[in-house]
């Protein structure tokens, strides 16, 4: 069991900022903060507490999907469990699906299959799928992590709160006008920000290695638009807290190799980027097969080091995509940790840049200054770094070989869409976009095609949110609504056909379905719910 919760290095409950803001904003008085102190441990993963019986369990593939298994919760305490089977798997006559048969049951099993209702629109469709999505769980229950209020899954295989389709799922829940959902969403991220010092991929015991792409000042500023400005200055400490924990270790870089250490790395500039990283090198327990065979198959590779970078381009949520490979068509040569990503660096820009608003309203100017001039170096080095002065757009970059990757994605999207690039750049790209990324039905993820999801022909609903903002943004609004109607025509096609809204979809084949990566297509599906929604009420 884990002994204690990982300081944050804010006292949120006496902090700086409740006593700062004074009577008007009370902050001491909100729930968020009432519940610090009241966190309890949780228990190991999967694969750490069930030994052999995990590794045994995914290698053999009792289960098609190695996230069915992780999610089961055990009858027993897991220790217990892996003696009996220890013991048990002797027999000659063993059984290893009755075993875990025996020991695991699903969570909420027997909840009824929803059926899509006639007659009715895709808008009604996504309005009527928020009660099917919707989940509470205040007990820990196997490898779910208990929090303290209702969140909306994406659906299908996924059935926790995702730190970054949350953000998404937000927007067409603020379509439908349940901002109390949203709140609840916003608080379940405060507590386990309190909890563990960030917000993990989401809450299964198994991801608490790693974040997700960091949305958290996004989804701040969303819930102001309800409720005013005061939610900026509440959620403050949690902003600082996700900061820190991105910038964690930039102490410890001249003692590394490539001046990297964990999510930090320093530039021969002087300058400090972000890149995706895991605490772990080992298996994703979710993919563990998969990650075992990817190594078997590498020959020469450091096992441990693939799959830390395996690891980390679950971090991106880009997993898997060209973007990380150095053969942009085999995932055995993915290097992703040593990839200075524009998209992240772009939303600490604006994770920096909230923070300093924070502290301005709090009228504690020398913080502000500070957070601010971290957001302005960040700009520089991202245009230093990541703006490919030939392809005239922007890229990732490889902090090892000191070049950028050439790999061209709608992660080029991002300086737009936080307001980095320049009237030049953003220009070109959207130049670009045109040209080479619009499709039938709208925007395509990459150029090139090798059977990963986040690779072509598909198209994901956040990209192309931040694509079509991003170029309102600068001026660009015809690009901008035709990518939202050729989006918005494919999500329609599918649901008629289908009568289901999916996570990804084929924006270049006539049936739109989405193809590719480690499993079979989703449906529910949480962030094309939001974002349709979004885009669908917009005047």
């Amino acid at each position: 069991m884990i002994k204690k919760t990982i300081k944050t290095g804010i006292d949120i409950t006496r902090s700086s900022v409740a006593k700062t803001a004074g009577r008007s904003l009370d902050i001491a008085k909100t729930s968020v903060v009432k519940t610090a102190g009241q966190v309890k441990p949780v228990a190991k993963s999967p694969d750490e507490g069930l030994g052999q019986l995990f590794s045994d369990v995914q290698e053999r593939q009792v289960y098609n999907d190695g996230k069915t298994f992780v999610d089961l919760i055990p009858r027993r305490r897991m220790k217990q469990i892996q003696q009996e089977y220890l013991l048990e798997r002797k027999d000659p006559n063993f059984d290893l699906h009755e075993f875990v048969n025996r020991h695991f049951y699903e969570f909420n099993v027997g909840r009824p299959a929803y059926v899509t209702k006639t007659g009715i629109t895709m808008r009604e469709h996504i309005t009527d799928l928020w009660r099917v999505l919707e989940r509470r769980n205040r007990v820990d229950r196997g490898s779910l992590i208990a929090v303290p209020h209702k969140y909306i899954v994406p659906g299908g295989r996924f059935s926790e709160q995702f730190y970054w389709d949350s953000y998404f799922i937000m927007l067409g829940l603020a379509a439908d006008k349940k901002w109390g959902t949203i709140e609840g969403m916003m608080k379940n991220y405060a507590y386990m920000i309190r909890k563990f010092g960030f917000i993990p991929t989401a809450n299964r015991t198994y991801f608490l290695s790693r974040s997700q792409p960091p949305f958290f000042s996004h989804m701040v500023r969303l819930l102001m638009r309800h409720k005013g400005r005061r939610v900026l200055v509440e959620y403050l400490p949690y902003l600082v807290a996700e900061h820190k924990f991105w910038m964690k270790g930039k102490t410890n870089l001249e003692q590394t190799e490539h001046a990297a250490y964990r999510r930090v790395v320093k530039m021969k500039s002087g300058m400090l980027l972000n890149r995706y990283h895991d605490d772990k090198v080992t298996p994703r327990p979710e993919s563990l097969r998969e990650d075992v065979m990817t190594a078997r198959e590498a020959e020469g590779r450091d096992p441990d080091r693939l799959f830390l970078h395996l690891r980390t381009a679950a971090e991106s949520g880009w997993d898997f995509s060209s973007r990380w490979f150095h053969d942009p068509g085999d995932i055995r040569t993915i290097h992703a940790a040593d990839i200075i990503p524009v998209d992240l660096n772009a939303l600490m820009y604006h994770l920096e840049q909230t923070i300093a608003e924070g502290y301005r309203l709090l009228k504690n100017t020398p913080t502000s200054r500070r957070y601010a001039l971290y957001a302005e170096r960040r700009a520089r080095a991202i245009t230093e770094y990541c703006w490919d002065d030939e392809q005239k757009f922007f890229v990732d970059y490889n902090f090892h070989t000191k070049k950028a990757t050439g790999v061209l994605s709608l992660a080029a999207a991002f300086p737009l869409y936080t307001k980095i690039a320049t009237t030049k750049q953003a220009a070109a790209v959207a130049d670009r976009l045109k040209r080479d990324f619009l499709q039938s039905g709208g925007l395509v993820s990459t150029l090139i095609d090798n059977g990963q999801q986040w690779d072509s022909p598909n198209g994901w609903a956040p990209l192309q949110w931040v694509a079509i903002q991003g170029l309102r943004n600068y001026g660009y609004h015809d690009l901008a609504s035709e990518i939202k109607r050729r989006w918005l025509d494919v999500n329609t096609k599918v649901f008629r056909a289908e009568g289901k809204m999916i996570e990804k979809y084929d924006v270049m084949g006539e049936s739109g379905l989405g193809g590719g990566g480690e499993y079979q297509l989703q449906d529910g599906f949480g962030w094309t719910n939001g974002v349709a929604a979004a885009l669908m009420d917009e005047e």
